[in-house]
């Protein structure tokens, strides 16, 4: 079977039918969530997809691509407000320390949480010692996972909610945001943790070239946001390649993963910049047309044997773990003063969305040998139930609206 026609039937597979499934369904379900179930379907029911080769070569290449493209727009979308919206004004924008106060407690409660429960009760477990590393590691590479709030289900998510509700979404995002930043540096700490002092030794001279470059592409976006705020269009352009394919080079080279390097890339590009970029239709487009190959293959490589019943228990456990810990940690530190209790309750239902950032979490930490098998099978269902849960939490507990729009 040629290459093409394996791509073809692995679109119409992992992208067309999702895509049909998700208009059928009136999109009341995450896009993402579909193409993974599907993945995960046929690896426990071990159905012979290789023989019309699928996962295909381009459709892995592509995907993969597209999900590059969606962690540096989300680095792109770091400094911009989702949304401008009149109704995002009803809650009032909370001090900086606040919401990073806020932010901090919503990510590290449930992460502390987890990755307690995980060491206590889930690495004892036959089948989910961490493969090259040691269970404290372990441990804290499930937390992480646990803890990750998707920011981009969430953009679109709170694009889809009534404008009476959308200042609470907003105010979610901007956690999110902080949390998405806090969890590509959580990923590069992880990893240099398993790597211990090793990972500092055999360093060569293109080692010291990707920080160089980190820190040139850091430097540049600096002068250019001081200097040259509006530049012809062409400049713009010219410069997106050249951040994504560095930002990712650099971090593959420093040992760590190349979306870790594509998130920062997008977030070093100057602001005013970033604001002409039609970064909310790349970011669409790759989410629903490209990037569900790399969902669905993600998905197959689960191992099938690995997603047995006790494994699904165990998902489901870590389904109302990561709901609880991130509500209540909300609930317990609102990010904003003045929050009623339902309005914080349903910025922690939004948080607790976990969506694409668990499934490239989990697939970094699996590729590295920090999850087994059976923990990043039982992460794969956490990603597709919490995020499917997203919009019916919210709805039941977002404030009520009475007559004349106002919340309650």
């Amino acid at each position: 079977m040629s290459d093409i026609t394996a791509l073809v039937l692995d679109a119409g597979l992992f992208v067309i039918l999702p895509w049909g499934l998700w208009r059928l369904l009136g999109r009341t379900i995450p896009i993402v969530v579909l193409p993974i179930l599907l993945g995960i379907i046929l690896a426990v029911m071990h159905a012979p997809v290789q023989r019309f080769g699928i996962p295909s070569v381009y459709g892995d290449n592509l995907g993969w691509l597209a999900v590059l493209v969606l962690a540096f727009t989300a680095g792109l979308e770091m400094w911009q407000s989702p949304d401008a919206h009149v109704s995002a004004h009803t809650i009032p924008a909370p001090p900086l320390g606040r919401l990073l106060g806020g932010a901090a407690v919503a990510l590290g409660g449930p992460f502390v949480a987890g990755s307690l429960l995980v060491y206590c009760f889930f690495l004892p477990l036959h089948g989910w010692q961490p493969p090259h590393v040691g269970p404290v590691v372990g441990a804290m590479a499930i937390g992480l996972c646990i803890a990750v709030s998707a920011l981009p289900v969430l953009i679109g998510i709170v694009r889809e909610l009534d404008p009476t509700q959308r200042s609470i979404g907003q105010l979610a995002l901007k956690l999110a945001v902080v949390d998405d930043a806090a969890l590509w540096v959580g990923l590069v700490v992880l990893q240099f943790a398993a790597r211990g002092p090793a990972a500092l030794h055999g360093w060569t001279g293109l080692e010291a070239v990707a920080v160089a470059l980190l820190a040139l592409l850091a430097f540049a976006g600096n002068w250019a946001t001081r200097n040259m705020p509006n530049p012809p269009a062409a400049v713009i352009w010219l410069a997106v390649p050249i951040y994504l394919a560095a930002g990712s080079w650099a971090s593959m080279q420093l040992g760590l993963h190349e979306l870790i390097g594509a998130y920062f890339a997008g977030a070093l590009m100057p602001p005013r910049w970033v604001a002409r970029l039609p970064v909310e239709q790349v970011g669409t487009f790759s989410l629903i047309w490209l990037a569900p190959m790399f969902f669905g293959h993600s998905g197959l490589h689960i191992n099938g044997d690995a997603l047995t019943w006790p494994s699904v228990m165990a998902s489901l456990m870590l389904v109302v773990i990561s709901v609880l810990a991130k509500m209540a940690s909300v609930y317990a530190f609102p990010p904003a003063p003045g929050l009623s209790r339902r309005q914080a309750l349903s910025v922690g239902a939004l948080l607790q969305c976990k969506g694409l950032m668990e499934i490239v979490a989990a697939t970094i930490l699996h590729a590295q040998g920090m999850l087994s098998d059976f923990a990043f099978a039982s992460l794969m269902v956490l990603a597709v139930i919490s995020t499917a849960l997203t919009g019916p939490l919210f709805r039941l507990f977002a404030p009520r609206t009475r007559a004349g729009g106002q919340l309650r």
